[in-house]
């Protein structure tokens, strides 16, 4: 039997090319989609991240010169230094010869290399301007919340203390008085000395937050529940606040944060509200609900930026490595407490003050200094 042969040209048109041929494209095209996605999802998350930078910078207000004299400031000390004992590239220190934290330069590298503090006021901007106090003039502007914001090297926690408002501290150049008048005196400068020369402790930041801001931020975030633990009426809306567990809208929130006259106990059950707030703010704004959704966090920032005030030391950038190395903090992590205090008094001019604790204030310095907060905290029991 012969090799019969085909002419090629008789053949079907129509035949099947070879199964290997059909099995090389879904591959090739699943490999060129993912790669479509590799590239589009992060340079579509830059956008967007680099969006919300750009708003917080263009509506905050800057501090442009919230720092009093070098020569009038603390150095900064590394945990278990010698006190008086300035660290490595701070000013006096090996290596350093120009100002350290509370510049731009210094800020970032007290960010990347070690602990932070943080000043923040909270200003109740009804019938007073904020212009003078931000450049350090004379103003009728005071702060009405006080809080000092540490930030541990390790990046493990965040400590907020409250500092009472009524507080009867020396403040540089004035005497003895409360220690919110040192903004009226010599705006956010002298707040920022006079704080560093209470706990002789550096300040690397400086923010101010108008109380109106919680409103657009608290209604972006669709509520915050907080517990209140003593009812009140508030004199601003005329709305009863019953005890319990309570979904605050932004008015409501004005309402809770601003009362102390319903409260036998005046401030100091505000400054509890206020902390209670606080919490339950960075736990609504940490949760999935609100991290996992890009218009919430979008309408929150638009909300809240045209009512801070900060150092242009803490610009987007600064937040967003700071809010990488703090990925892991949860509420849980948070610890706010009110420093300790002897009670209320009248000082020598009839005016009704907060005593300072200087034991208390001598911890508290000892343990900034040490970057030991946690174990303070531990020891008089003021963890909540």
């Amino acid at each position: 039997m012969g090799i019969q042969l085909h002419d090629p040209s008789t053949q079907p048109t129509d035949a099947p090319e070879p199964a290997k041929r059909r099995r090389r494209r879904p591959l090739r095209t699943i490999l060129l989609v993912l790669l479509a996605v590799a590239i589009i999802i992060p340079a579509s998350l830059g956008a967007y991240l680099y969006s919300l930078g750009q708003i917080y910078e263009s509506e905050i207000t800057t501090i442009d010169s919230p720092w009093p004299a070098e020569s009038l400031r603390p150095q900064r000390q590394q945990a278990g230094a010698a006190a008086g004992e300035p660290a490595p590239g701070e000013a006096g220190g090996p290596g350093g010869s120009q100002p350290g934290a509370g510049t731009a330069e210094g800020s970032q590298n007290a960010v990347a290399d070690g602990m932070l503090n943080i000043l923040v006021m909270g200003s109740d901007s009804r019938g007073a301007t904020t212009e003078e106090a931000l450049s350090g003039g004379n103003s009728n502007q005071r702060a009405d919340t006080l809080m000092l914001v540490h930030v541990p090297a390790d990046r493990s926690k965040i400590f907020t203390v409250s500092l009472m408002r009524d507080t009867w501290v020396d403040i540089p150049g004035h005497g003895q008085a409360k220690i919110n008048a040192a903004l009226a005196y010599g705006g956010v400068p002298l707040m920022v000395q006079t704080v560093e020369s209470l706990f002789n402790q550096r300040i690397d930041h400086v923010a101010m937050i108008d109380f109106e801001g919680f409103v657009g931020m608290t209604d972006a975030l669709g509520g915050v529940e907080v517990n209140v633990t003593q009812p009140f009426v508030s004199p601003h809306s005329s709305k009863k606040y019953a005890k319990g567990p309570t979904v605050l809208d932004g008015k409501g929130a004005l309402d809770f944060v601003r009362e102390r006259y319903a409260y036998a106990d005046g401030d100091y059950q505000r400054v509890r509200n206020q902390q209670a707030f606080l919490q339950a703010l960075l736990a609504k704004n940490l949760s999935r609900d609100t991290l996992l959704n890009p218009v919430k966090i979008h309408n929150v920032i638009s909300a809240m930026a045209p009512f801070v005030s900060a150092d242009s030391g803490l610009n987007a950038g600064t937040l967003a490595r700071l809010g990488l190395e703090l990925r892991n903090v949860r509420s849980d992590d948070m610890e706010m407490f009110t420093l300790p205090t002897l009670g209320t008094g009248t000082s020598a001019d009839g005016q009704s003050i907060v005593i300072p604790d200087r034991n208390a204030i001598a911890g508290l310095s000892r343990a900034l200094a040490d970057d030991s907060l946690d174990k303070f905290v531990a020891s008089r029991g003021l963890a909540g």
